[in-house]
């Protein structure tokens, strides 16, 4: 049985081109551009690997004797670099080609540097050398030729790696712990708290041994703050942080109060002043808010006045001796002739009785000006203290008789009162007699009536709480007002018609010239108390070493 011929195609001349089926021709020519992208994403991978390796070493090498990279082993720091560059090149000249397929590829190259790039972090010290970011383009450049996800596959083995490191590096020493943020962040933390305990530190010894004396009163008027020297103000045992100020300085609670009430204006006149616990320093306070607040905190600041006096006498004193040896030459003189001749003039017996006052008065005013000199010269030839021990016992006594006879009073018109037994004193003695002398003379001239027994009273001991010695002079004259209270230590202020006005300032000049502090103080039931209160014993060997 014959059958028909198979039909055959007849072979295509040279002149016909040569025709396949569209899906087929399309999906060869995309295998093969997809292919030669792999390859070139490959090549620059392996073109990174043999040039990351020889720059790796020639860093290492010229930074000796201290390399940044490889410092923490650089023995093995070396040798990756050799095997990593040795690899890289037989990944790029030996794998083209011999892959079972891309995945199996992707997965060798990204073991590969996430392995030598991690060792190579943990031979320069961990994650802190910043070498994990050499892992950018070789992970990214497999990233782009993974499929699906194996590119998140990749990406956590590199980060397993850099992660397994960190691990063996801080067990083994090699990398600090603060590298871990979380670590790092919490020493930050303690750093800036050990700053800020060692700034309070410096600023509470900063305030503590400040000379001014300062304390912060809060709004309920309770003491927060207090530095020693405030502390020695108002008493040592009661002014302590927590202490409610009205318990330690009622007068300066007073003061405060009414700081506060006149719309917070700074206190002025001599009557806002206390006396500090010792009782030898009279205290004025400077009152300033701490914030916005009302009512807020008050920073206190208390000011001795007796130095800011001092400095001020110190003044005048410079103007007093500039003047006092003019004065000796020009007025001395010509009023000790005025006098005499005031002397011979009353001798002559034609005078009548009117013309023997005028010479009285003529005798007067001269003896006064001639007062007035030798007080003048006495301020500009002042001497340096010489202290010395003495026991107020037997020098009041031994004073006593020699101002008595002196002027001519009773012992009865100054009388002595002890108010403790052996009271020591270091001061100069002549000028402790010269202090004394003014204020007796003071009490008789101004307090002591001719017809009247009322005497002068000459009391010592001791300051309670303190100890400090004093010696104070005491009378039951007229006594002194209130506005010429603060101006009685001025030179030249009087309100008699016999006085100099220099008596009162020369005694507290010496005074504080000593060590000591004059103060005056109204007596109950009429008169005034002068009271020097000597310089603390315990202080004594500070004071005049």
């Amino acid at each position: 049985m014959s059958s028909a011929p198979p039909q055959t195609v007849a072979s295509p001349s040279p002149a016909t081109p040569l025709i396949r089926p569209p899906p087929i021709q399309t999906g060869a020519a995309q295998d093969a551009a997809s292919l030669d992208l792999v390859w070139r994403v490959v090549a620059l991978a392996n073109l990174y690997r043999l040039l990351l390796p020889p720059v790796l070493f020639t860093v290492h090498l010229f930074t000796r004797p201290t390399p940044s990279l490889g410092g923490t082993n650089p023995q093995l720091f070396l040798i990756v670099c050799v095997v990593y560059w040795v690899l890289g090149g037989l990944f790029a000249f030996g794998g083209r080609g011999h892959w079972p397929n891309r995945r199996i590829m992707v997965f060798a190259h990204t073991l590969l540097d996430s392995t030598a790039v991690a060792v190579l972090l943990y031979c320069s010290g961990g994650a802190g050398s910043g070498l994990g970011i050499l892992l950018v383009i070789p992970v990214g450049a497999m990233a782009l030729l993974a499929e699906g996800r194996t590119a998140f596959a990749n990406a956590a083995i590199a980060a397993l790696a850099i992660l397994v490191q960190q691990i063996f590096s801080v067990a083994f020493g090699t990398a600090p712990t603060a590298d871990y943020p979380l670590r790092e962040s919490e020493a930050l933390v303690r750093r800036a708290a050990l700053d800020l305990a060692n700034l309070a530190q410096v600023s509470q010894y900063i305030v503590q041994h400040l000379r001014e004396s300062i304390l912060v009163v809060d709004p309920d008027d309770y003491i927060r703050l207090i530095n020693e020297s405030a502390a020695q103000v108002l008493g040592e045992a009661a002014a302590v942080p927590g202490a409610l100020l009205g318990e330690v300085s009622p007068r300066l609670l007073y003061l405060l109060s009414t700081w506060r009430t006149d719309d917070l204006m700074e206190p002025d006149g001599d009557s806002q002043t206390m006396l500090a616990a010792d009782g030898g320093r009279l205290i004025r306070p400077h009152f300033a808010p701490l914030g916005d607040t009302n009512p807020s905190p008050v920073i206190v600041f208390l000011e001795d006045t007796g130095e800011i006096a001092a400095k001020v006498q110190q003044t005048k004193l410079a103007a007093l001796g500039r003047l006092s040896a003019s004065i000796a030459h020009e007025i001395r003189n010509p009023v000790g002739a005025m006098s005499h001749a005031a002397q011979l003039l009353a001798e002559s017996p034609a005078l009548s009785d009117e013309d023997r006052r005028l010479t009285q008065i003529m005798q007067a005013n001269s003896t006064r000006v001639s007062g007035i000199i030798d007080n003048i010269l006495q301020l500009s030839r002042r001497e340096a203290p010489k202290p010395e021990q003495l026991a107020l016992a037997a020098w009041v006594a031994r004073f006593r008789e020699e101002f008595c006879a002196t002027l001519q009073l009773s012992k009865q018109q100054l009388l002595i009162d002890a108010a403790a037994e052996d009271v020591q004193v270091r001061i100069d003695g002549s000028q402790l007699h010269q202090i004394a002398w003014n204020l007796c003379q003071n009490a008789v001239t101004h307090a002591l009536p001719k017809e009247s027994d009322a005497g002068i009273v000459l009391r010592y001991g001791r300051l309670g709480g303190v100890g400090r010695p004093y010696l104070q002079v005491a009378d039951r004259g007229p006594g002194i007002t209130a506005a010429d209270a603060e101006r009685i230590f001025e030179p030249f202020f009087t309100r008699a018609q016999r006085g100099t006005g220099l008596g009162l300032f020369l005694a507290r000049e010496l005074s504080a010239a000593n060590g000591a502090t004059l103060l005056y103080e109204a007596r109950e039931g009429g008169g005034t108390i002068f009271r020097i209160v000597f310089a603390d014993p315990k202080r004594w060997h500070d004071l005049y070493s």
